[in-house]
């Protein structure tokens, strides 16, 4: 019911086919209150934001610092200068690692991670721990795609400083029990960071409830622009934390003489000219979403991902990967015989856009023995009526391969 507002699904592709999109992991589309909210601040209100004095800078100043009390709300954060304003998880991942990991992890000490992890929330802590001589353990999975538990608690030791997770793997769909690793993550006094880019638009986000350290997600995987998102961050780890970038707006006084004082949080870590109109916008995709409500998405994307694992299950040599029990609007899949990447290219000539590959997650696809797979994902404006002109397609694009 939703599909009317968002246009780039009403076209026709290759040789008109109607366009079919099944790669929201990755990036999900733009609701036209999205896009009408970036071409109506550069046509009346463009101008830099804190520091004029004249009405175009006040009025994008407001709606700018509206976003992040909007974004507050969502997270459940207690303040709102403990968001952050980055450019998506990638860079906010980087932040904490750049910053307050190299204030606090010296020589051998650790950083857990888990096999599950997107390259985002791997190389950071690589480079992290090469630097500084710390080591990197990293929790198991289970065949179905699960984090073994028990295999996590014995990997944490008195040198363990920062847990940093997936909250729900982008490759998979496993929902992970975040709420007991932090529970545990506590217990033993080790930070974490929580990874939310594909976790924001499917689950309720509470950092409060969950407690943990660091929480981040990317604006593109909620219907908001590319190139934006969050970091949460505890109040009392931020202020101790030196910044991340040198510039404007991060700075109280500069001078030869006495050197430079930094600003209070949150823009002592928001250096320069910001993202200006994708964070006016990004407020206008939450809204979107919180309107109509989580749990009514939630509820539809479940139908989908039934409705699908169903019919996809029939199919003679696929084999879905990761079959946790609490996951997502994702099937991965693979089919013996058959490449996933000539699965994407032919399922795209049928106006259908999937995704293949590893999904930047090579550490998993090597614990899985594979290469890549294919993949589908579901949104909001997706039907049962697209699976079924999907399952058609991909019949067809096997008899082809095979």
């Amino acid at each position: 019911m939703y599909r009317q507002d968002f246009p780039i699904l009403h076209q026709k592709i290759h040789q008109n086919k109607s366009l079919i999109y099944f790669d929201n992991a990755a990036t999900s589309q733009k609701p036209t209150i999205v896009i009408d909210a970036l071409s109506r601040y550069y046509q009346t209100q463009n101008a830099n934001i804190h520091r004029g004095a004249h009405y175009l800078a006040a009025k994008s100043t407001g709606d700018y610092e509206e976003t992040r009390e909007v974004i507050r709300q969502f997270l459940n954060a207690k303040w709102v200068e403990e968001i952050i304003f980055v450019r998506g998880v990638t860079e906010a991942v980087n932040l904490v690692a750049s910053t307050w990991g190299r204030q606090n992890i010296q020589k051998d000490d650790e950083i857990i991670l888990s096999e599950m992890e997107h390259h985002s929330n791997i190389v950071p802590w690589q480079l992290l721990a090469q630097e500084k001589g710390a080591k990197i353990k990293v929790i198991p999975i289970t065949d179905e795609g699960e984090l073994k538990l028990d295999e996590f608690e014995k990997l944490l030791s008195p040198r363990t400083k920062i847990i940093s997770l997936v909250h729900v793997s982008n490759a998979l769909g496993t929902v992970n029990p975040v709420k007991k690793i932090i529970e545990k993550a506590k217990q033993n006094g080790t930070k974490i960071f929580l990874d939310g880019a594909q976790a924001s638009v499917h689950l309720d986000i509470d950092v409060q409830e969950l407690d943990c350290d660091f929480y981040a997600f990317s604006g593109h995987k909620v219907y908001a622009p590319t190139g934006i998102g969050a970091l949460y961050g505890k109040k009392e780890l931020l202020e101790n934390m030196p910044p991340y970038h040198g510039g404007g707006e991060m700075i109280k006084d500069v001078s030869f003489e006495n050197g430079t004082t930094f600003n209070t949080i949150p823009h002592k870590f928001e250096a320069g000219t910001p993202n200006i109109a994708d964070v006016i916008a990004f407020k206008y995709a939450l809204e979107y979403v919180q309107n109509i409500g989580k749990e009514k998405i939630r509820q539809h994307e479940n139908e989908l991902l039934l409705y699908a694992t169903e019919k996809i299950s029939q199919i003679e040599g696929l084999k879905i990967i990761g079959t946790a029990k609490e996951k997502i609007s994702v099937i991965s899949f693979v089919i013996e015989g058959v490449h996933h990447s000539d699965i994407g290219t032919l399922l795209d000539m049928e106006g259908i856009a999937i995704r293949t590959g590893h999904h930047c997650t090579q550490p998993l696809m090597s614990r899985l023995g594979l290469l890549g797979t294919s993949r589908i994902s579901f949104a909001l404006y997706n039907t049962k009526e697209e699976i079924d002109v999907f399952m058609i397609a991909l019949q067809k694009v096997i008899k082809m391969l095979r």
